[in-house]
């Protein structure tokens, strides 16, 4: 007999540039469908899983016009790219077997469905994986404070951070071969020792919220799986 998760419902936080593979921008095929399986593997165990993605890899292939842009059109550009993803995403999703709905924070009625919070929570209740689009809508916030806003809305036990790196370390541990990964740390001991895990509004929402974030890697094979499940897989950071 297989263990049950040791989460219900959850949110997954992912970069767009970690859809980028070893490709300078854009979405990389392999990436994405190695992704979307082990996505799949989770969501096949009886997990509500709800997805807010970055733009980073699409908005990396315009930055160098952005130069000089209004923030705010810049960042209207940016929700755009994660539409994009989005849409990627749910169709790697659909072709896995999975049922995605994307839903918007700014209104493309053509293209995919309004985020409604109702519709959301009825949609997870019935196993369909929410991912949710265009950040919060607003310019001058990140998608990480996303992930903390729909985190908190849909009750989320836990918000996961999918990173290139296996954790938070004590120093970049790509220039110090002496750091060290934390297993568990509070939100205050993260903010005293400045890891820099989300940016500001999004940590504080989370630590307002008693929600707590756990980062870890998604290039590591299985290692969704194994947060899922409770095990000791990247870095827990709890109220």
């Amino acid at each position: 007999m297989t263990a049950a998760p040791a989460h219900k419902r959850i949110l997954l936080k992912l970069s767009g540039e970690a859809l980028m593979g070893d490709d300078p921008f854009g979405i990389n095929r392999a990436t994405i469908v190695r992704m979307v399986e082990e996505i799949a593997d989770v969501v096949n165990s009886g997990v509500q899983l709800a997805v807010v993605i970055g733009g980073g890899n699409i908005f990396r292939g315009v930055a160098g016009g952005s130069v000089g842009m209004d923030r705010a059109t810049a960042d209207y550009m940016g929700m755009l790219a994660t539409v994009m993803n989005s849409l990627a995403l749910a169709d790697s999703m659909n072709k896995q077997g999975l049922v995605a709905r994307v839903m918007s924070a700014i209104a493309i009625e053509q293209v995919v469905e309004p985020y409604v919070r109702p519709k959301a929570l009825q949609y997870l209740e019935e196993g369909k994986v929410v991912i949710f689009a265009a950040g919060t809508g607003n310019p001058f916030f990140t998608t990480d404070t996303a992930a903390a806003l729909r985190g908190a809305e849909i009750g989320a036990e836990l918000v996961l951070k999918a990173t290139k790196v296996d954790g938070v370390y004590s120093a970049d541990p790509n220039k110090d071969p002496s750091a060290t990964r934390y297993s568990r740390i509070t939100f205050d001991e993260a903010m005293s020792r400045n890891l820099g895990i989300m940016d500001a509004t999004a940590f504080a929402l989370c630590r307002d919220q008693k929600l707590p974030i756990r980062v870890f890697s998604i290039v590591k094979p299985g290692a969704l799986r194994r947060v899922v499940m409770g095990e000791d897989e990247g870095t827990l950071v709890y109220a």
